[in-house]
């Protein structure tokens, strides 16, 4: 069964020596160009606004976290504190993000989005969405979990923790 659900999901089933250079060359093209496809399915809507992958990326966490801190978002997208207030900039001018004090420390500057903001992300996530469930019911429960456990496998254990707080 589980091999009818791999070749279901990509034509050839894993190589009993799935550690072979070959078959990680062919995992990491998978993972990449399955990404690609992915975040090219909402490229035209940031596009109609205006944006890039930085700002949905930046949207999408503090959807997952409302009063998530500038802090904690440079966290999750690992860039540089000056890349991302130029997006923050560029979300709150448009009206999209909003910004506020912290309650227990004035420093921290805590992100949410707006109801225009929520609009938009939940437009993007739709898309997303679509693409994400029609492969997952093309691999089914099983090769879901695997793929996960894989990603999993990825993140450093001193990032899973920080990772697990986005769970719902």
């Amino acid at each position: 069964m589980a091999e009818a659900v791999n070749m279901a999901a990509t034509g050839t089933p894993a190589s009993p020596l799935f550690l072979r250079e070959s078959e990680l060359r062919r995992g990491l093209e998978l993972l990449y160009f399955g990404n690609s496809h992915l975040t090219r399915s909402i490229d035209q809507g940031l596009a109609a606004q205006g944006m890039g992958r930085a700002h949905h990326r930046a949207l999408y966490f503090i959807s997952r976290q409302p009063d998530l801190t500038v802090s904690q978002l440079l966290g999750h997208l690992s860039i540089t504190k000056q890349s991302l207030g130029r997006v923050l900039t560029e979300l709150v001018d448009r009206g999209l993000v909003e910004v506020r004090q912290g309650e227990r420390d004035r420093r921290q500057r805590l992100l949410r989005l707006t109801d225009v903001g929520r609009d938009l992300e939940n437009n993007l996530f739709d898309a997303l969405r679509e693409r994400l469930s029609a492969a997952y019911a093309s691999a089914g429960q099983q090769a879901v979990s695997g793929f996960w456990a894989v990603l999993e496998g990825l993140i450093p254990e001193g990032e899973r923790p920080r990772i697990e707080q986005l769970r719902d």
